[in-house]
């Protein structure tokens, strides 16, 4: 699996929003100020903010006051709710989903084995949500996993 930066933007994006709505309400934030804030080109950040607010991630508001805000709580908000928005499927082999798929012979169990990837992704990205990041508080699971010595290292 691979995480797209289109993909990274978005959710350092969001993030920057919901860490903003957890200091109190806030005003709709700017394109640019989200931009600068992570370091992302704002004319990339407006096409993936489009696309948020297309999935329903986002809400915006135009005029001087205007700007981007999270669209439901960030309790309610997933990763892979924003990375779907963004990139589509979360895993897919040869841009299919994995249950589109038929094999034969010697390689029919490749599509058990890619079906368990995408369970595997899904269950650490849905079980994420903006609230846990925005707070630090990552998920026991996400958390022991990440702490594997294994999990640090480039074979």
């Amino acid at each position: 699996m691979r995480i797209s930066a289109r993909a990274d933007y978005a959710v350092r994006a969001v993030l920057e929003l919901a860490v903003r709505h957890r200091e109190g309400p806030q005003a709709p934030v700017k394109a640019e100020t989200i931009a600068a804030e992570q370091g992302i080109s704002h004319k990339f950040l407006e096409g993936i903010l489009g696309d948020l607010r297309r999935a329903g991630v986002v809400t915006s508001r135009r005029g001087g006051g205007g700007g981007y805000a999270l669209a439901r709580p960030a309790s309610a908000i997933t990763v892979a709710d924003v990375i779907r928005a963004v990139d589509g499927p979360i895993v897919s082999v040869r841009g299919e989903r994995p249950t589109g798929l038929t094999y034969t012979g010697s390689a029919e169990p490749l599509l058990p084995l890619w079906i368990a990837l995408r369970a595997n992704v899904r269950r650490i990205l849905e079980g994420v949500t903006l609230a846990d990041i925005a707070a630090g508080a990552l998920p026991e699971e996400v958390r022991a996993l990440a702490a594997e010595p294994g999990a640090w290292e480039n074979p």
